[in-house]
């Protein structure tokens, strides 16, 4: 992610010494993302990844990396996090909480085919029961709370036509959420960032899922949502396609059936989710943190996805016949 905590080799050498992974001997900033500071960093015993958490808490963070352990451990592919000779997963470094968790092989995949789209489909659903009996509970922290109290926040930025998308979007989310319908999706823990470069393959072979620092209990069909807003569009317009979405939506269907209420659901979900990254672009872009490597997102991209998932009727999650 973005480096907005440095730490240099001497200063991982001195640190890492509280766990069982031998000497430090290199370590790199990863620039992608906004969040968080990651480095890539190596040792006796191999290569991880270690995140300095720049916003989340001591308190929140046992959510995130204990239900990666969680899913690890009933076999879904995702790091797994690194404790020290105490048993500890969080420990300060320069004051702020961090992690080490292991490092998944491959690249990811960002010219995705329907092949690698129906792993992605079938691997979600597949974590989505594997997190049920998850015995923590923590609200998705980016969920419709967060889109409320940032609303007000990004409005100045905001051209005329903008904020009257944001007003109206906003009110047919919040009375969506207060609606039967909402109440009766299924819902647990979630990943809510399941981008292209948050998964990782070899080849046609999924090899992990990754960056559960934005995971909560939401309704698994907002999770659906997300990934197929960015699997399944053409990145330039954000139209979907039809190829693209079947291959995750029926293969994410024969591992956990959808619901007749997620059907409903479905294209309202769509929209939630471009709302819910439009909003957060916004705020990153326009109120910026000071971060050496940070490159932040154009809002532009999920403005146009929600405009398009408002006027165009995206694939249903199944056929009758499905």
């Amino acid at each position: 992610m973005a480096v907005f905590t440095s730490v240099s080799l001497d200063e991982l050498a001195s640190w890492i010494v509280q766990f069982d992974l031998g000497r430090a001997h290199a370590i790199k900033g990863i620039s992608s993302g906004i969040e968080n500071t990651n480095f890539f960093i190596t040792t006796d015993s191999g290569e991880y990844v270690l995140t300095v958490f720049e916003k989340l808490t001591f308190e929140q963070l046992p959510f995130y990396l204990n239900l990666m352990r969680h899913l690890a451990e009933r076999g879904v592919s995702v790091p797994a996090p690194i404790a020290n000779r105490d048993g500890a997963i969080v420990t300060a470094l320069h004051g702020k909480p961090a992690a080490i968790v292991t490092k998944l092989h491959g690249d990811c995949q960002l010219a995705p085919q329907p092949v690698h789209c129906a792993a992605v489909g079938a691997m979600l659903a597949r974590m989505h029961v594997a997190a049920q009996d998850f015995p923590i509970r923590q609200p998705n922290l980016r969920g419709i709370d967060w889109w409320n109290e940032t609303t007000p926040l990004v409005m100045q930025y905001l051209s005329d036509s903008d904020r009257q998308l944001l007003t109206t979007e906003m009110a047919f989310q919040n009375a969506f959420a207060a609606s039967d319908t909402f109440r009766q999706l299924q819902s647990g823990p979630i990943h809510a960032d399941l981008f292209r470069n948050n998964v990782m393959f070899d080849g046609e072979q999924l090899s992990g899922f990754f960056d559960f620092y934005f995971a909560g209990c939401d309704t698994w069909l907002f999770d659906v949502a997300v990934t197929v807003n960015d699997w399944c569009i053409d990145l330039d317009s954000g139209v979907l396609d039809t190829a693209r979405v079947r291959a995750i939506l029926d293969a994410y269907h024969r591992e956990r059936p959808f619901t007749a209420a997620e059907q409903s659901a479905w294209q309202t979900m769509l929209r939630g989710s471009a709302l819910r990254f439009w909003l957060s672009r916004l705020y990153d872009f326009h109120m910026p943190r000071e971060a050496e490597m940070l490159t932040p997102h154009d809002p532009g991209h999920f403005e146009r996805i929600l405009r398009l998932r408002i006027t165009e009727t995206a694939p249903p999650l199944f056929t009758t016949n499905g």
